[in-house]
């Protein structure tokens, strides 16, 4: 299917979204180092805070009500109502930014990256995926119409890269079996998550497959059969599985 708006609905179907998207700790480890010793932090795209720095003074960008409605639920602090595209701080404002999980929903990425970098004096941190390793993961196998739609959402690593510029560093993050946050590849090991709707109503991508459960069947048949365990079953006590998520870190020169 051909996707020709990456922007998923949050406002109507991200009621529950913080309920399964939660700060891994040994992923937010990465992003602490990434941010050095930055004081003040600009979260754009923040949703409902995920990977926010606890230690340091965040100002946080969300234009969901829904989101935005949710970190109040979670005591965050308020986000401000706005875009990527469009930021209402003046040039320099802070140390570091960040934005996690969050630039495949973007309309215009160069121009909410140039906004970005115009109000940021130091790094810009982004947590991503990377289109050219989803191969990597199991349900490519089972759910390709999920993978084509991340495939067409999620922007190249090396392009991502040009627009940012500065010197970029580009991690792979290992994540954890027991991952508390809910992305596809966190259930690398636990497929039977995948047989929930409330699970996969926190997955963006989901959001666009109208038939899902022609896709949630398959792999209901290859549990059912042995099938997944044959071929997969040794990542259910794997600790660590390291797929397409990426940390990027821009440094102005």
């Amino acid at each position: 299917m051909k996707i020709t708006d990456p922007s998923f609905n949050y406002n109507k179907y991200g009621q529950g979204y913080s309920g399964h998207r939660q700060t891994e700790p040994e992923i937010a480890q990465y992003i602490d180092r990434a941010l050095g010793p930055a004081r003040t932090v600009l979260n754009v795209g923040a949703g409902s805070g995920s990977y926010e720095p606890t230690d340091r003074y965040v100002v946080a960008v969300e234009p969901s009500v829904a989101m935005r409605r949710q970190r109040l639920q979670l005591h965050r602090t308020p986000a401000v109502d706005a875009k990527a595209d469009y930021l209402p701080f003046d040039d320099g404002s802070f140390d570091v930014a960040t934005a996690f999980l969050t630039i495949h929903h973007w309309p215009d990425l160069a121009k909410g990256l140039k906004e970005v970098r115009r109000v940021t004096r130091g790094p810009i941190v982004i947590l991503t995926y990377d289109p050219d390793a989803l191969d990597t993961f199991w349900n490519v196998e089972y759910f390709p119409e999920v993978v084509e739609v991340e495939r067409q959402r999620y922007v190249r690593i090396g392009d991502l890269i040009s627009v940012l510029g500065g010197t970029c560093r580009v991690e792979e993050i290992p994540v954890p079996l027991h991952c508390v946050d809910g992305f596809q590849e966190a259930f690398y090991g636990r497929p039977e998550a995948f047989l929930y709707e409330e699970v996969r109503s926190a997955m963006s991508a989901w959001g666009f497959i109208r038939e899902q459960e022609v896709l949630v069947r398959r792999l209901a048949e290859a549990l059912a059969s042995g099938e997944w365990d044959k071929k997969y079953g040794h990542l259910r006590t794997q600790p660590y599985f390291t797929g397409a998520m990426r940390l990027i870190t821009s440094v102005p020169e």
